[in-house]
């Protein structure tokens, strides 16, 4: 369904217009973060017999029967609705920052659907995991169906994909202008000002539309210094290594307890249960592991955990996310590691505290190791800068916050070199490290470049005969072909009439007989074809044994099509239109 011509020409004409459907997107992505909050509360009061102020990781004990069977049989139901799922909708679900890497912002809004289902369910029956993915997954969906709605550029539905992230995170949060640099980070893939005004308007919205709903989310209150001093620098600086390794920790977790889940010989519907029931088991000893721990995050920035608790619990909540995430539950990191920081930098100033009394305060270095470790997990050092002033108001942390931030992101960067979203690209063999629009070029391949319409001549015909039919300056170089039509060499013009260089057969002239082109192509691979047979053209041809010919792709013109498209994205990029 389309929207009427006259609206689509606006949008496509001005930008006011494309800011009014980000604000749209912003109210929708308000609304569903606001009704998946709900729902997965209410699952949690029902499911683990909660009160109605009740919180899943902030509850001090669960019914023993409760914390084992709610997972695991949950569990089972996700692996079953997965196979219900894979069969309607076959295929990979697509996520926001791959749709903008790859696809140009589409996504499939059933497909997104099934991923919030399943996330809710995950979350619902107290797996370790956080909502964000159902956030953003469904923030991004309504962005993209809208942007396919009013038939946007290849460039505005990206920003209005990331304008549904924006939105969601904001909403989520009650931080908009975290919500908005989520969106420039690690959706989009960049800044400029062109997209200021969209992606800020689309989390105001939805920051506004959870307020008005009473489902924003509680500001964190936590005493703080009125400032923080120079060495205090040292110990903030250091945590940011610390957050980074055990973010990476973290990571290498999930992909090891993946493979070992695969290497076990379970059914994968049934690998869901099994990680409830360890995560339960898990919940016997502190039930702030289970759900997203967003509770128990704010009863740790309390001070409400010993030193030896603080411990206990790091190790339980990584284990446990990485399980529910290895075994199959669907879901993100971003709410687990905010909780994970707060873990290890209380651990890390209470340590400090022992030593000297004089030290950085346990709360701020709670803190500065939230978003430390959400940087080092999740990506986005902005976003976490903002959110930590968005948070609290207070500047001090939030210098301390970005000088962490830094540091966790070159730690990651330097050692493992990928985010969770990311490495989880790797993992499948994607080679996306960001958002950055990177479609274009596997859109621009040879089959698209080539020129079809090319003249063949067989290998048995007489030199002579070639000769007649191709004089010189009539074309470059000659395509010799079999007798059965497969590819079978180049022939230069030069040395097809060079009288220096008698020839009785045309076999004798040939070049490039191994060097081809196939249509699928992506015009950087052929432009490293072309570097490494050193040739100014090859033949393509549809199948690598058939090798009959369908085209030719000079390097000329590769190398200006790949240019045009560099400094389009360059322009889009810098915001020009």
């Amino acid at each position: 369904m389309h929207a009427p011509i006259s609206l689509r020409a606006l949008v496509r004409t001005d930008e006011i217009w494309l800011a009014v459907l980000a604000a749209l997107t912003g109210v929708g992505a308000g609304l569903l973060v606001v009704c998946i909050n709900s729902i997965t509360l209410l699952m949690h009061r029902f499911l683990f017999a909660l009160d109605n102020d009740g919180h899943m990781s902030g509850v001090a004990h669960l019914a023993p029967w409760r914390a084992l069977l709610v997972p695991s049989l949950g569990g089972l139901l996700l692996g079953l609705f997965g196979i219900l799922a894979a069969r309607l909708r076959p295929g990979r679900p697509i996520d926001p920052i791959e749709a903008n890497a790859l696809y140009g912002g589409r996504m499939s809004f059933r497909d997104s659907m099934v991923v919030v289902a399943q996330t809710v369910l995950s979350n619902g029956v107290g797996a370790s995991i956080g909502l964000e993915a159902g956030y953003t997954q469904i923030g991004s969906a309504v962005a993209s169906k809208l942007g396919r709605a009013f038939r946007l550029r290849r460039q505005d539905m990206r920003v209005l994909v990331g304008c549904g992230a924006a939105g969601a995170i904001g909403a989520a949060f009650d931080a908009p202008i975290a919500g908005a640099f989520y969106a420039f980070e690690l959706v989009i893939g960049t800044y400029s000002l062109v997209n200021l005004a969209p992606v800020t308007l689309a989390s105001i919205c939805a920051v506004l539309v959870s307020h008005v709903l009473d489902g924003a989310a509680p500001s964190l209150s936590v005493d703080l210094p009125p400032g923080i001093g120079g060495l205090d620098y040292v110990p903030i600086l250091g945590l940011g290594v610390i957050a980074a390794l055990v973010g990476i920790a973290v990571m290498h977790a999930v992909t090891t307890i993946e493979a070992l889940f695969r290497k076990s010989g379970l059914p994968v519907w049934l690998r869901p249960a099994v990680g409830g029931l360890i995560v339960g088991a898990m919940a016997l000893i502190t039930p702030s592991v289970m759900s997203s721990g967003h509770m128990a995050m704010r009863l740790g920035l309390d001070m409400q955990y010993g030193l030896e608790q603080v411990a206990l619990m790091l190790v339980l909540k990584a284990l446990a996310s990485a399980v529910s995430i290895g075994s199959g539950f669907r879901g993100g990191l971003f709410f687990a590691s905010l909780f994970l920081g707060v873990l290890t930098g209380t651990l890390c100033g209470d340590l400090l505290w022992l030593l000297s009394p004089n030290a950085l305060s346990p709360s701020v270095c709670a803190l500065v190791g939230m978003s430390a470790m959400a940087v080092a997990i999740v990506g986005g050092p902005l976003t976490m800068v903002f959110l930590a002033l968005e948070s609290t108001g207070s500047l001090p942390l939030t210098s301390a916050v970005l000088a962490a931030s830094v540091v966790s992101s070159l730690t990651v960067r330097r050692i493992f070199g990928y985010s969770f979203a990311t490495w989880r690209f790797h993992l499948r063999g994607e080679s996306i490290r960001s958002a950055v629009d990177v479609g274009w070029m596997r859109n621009l391949t040879v089959g698209r470049m080539m020129r079809r319409e090319v003249r063949t001549i067989r290998l048995d015909t007489p030199i002579a005969a070639v000769r007649r039919d191709f004089p010189l300056g009539s074309a470059h170089r000659v395509i010799v072909v079999d007798q059965s039509g497969a590819y079978a060499g180049l022939v230069l013009m030069p040395e097809l009439h060079d009288p220096e260089r008698p020839a009785e057969k045309l076999s004798d002239l040939l070049h490039l007989r191994d060097s081809v082109l196939m249509p699928q192509m992506t015009v950087r691979e052929a432009v490293s074809l072309f570097e490494k047979s050193e040739a100014d053209a090859l033949v393509v041809v549809d199948d690598i044994k058939r090798r009959q010919v369908i085209g030719e792709l000079t390097e000329q013109h590769a190398l200006r099509r790949y240019s045009e498209e560099l400094d389009r994205s360059r322009r889009e990029l810098s915001g020009e239109r």
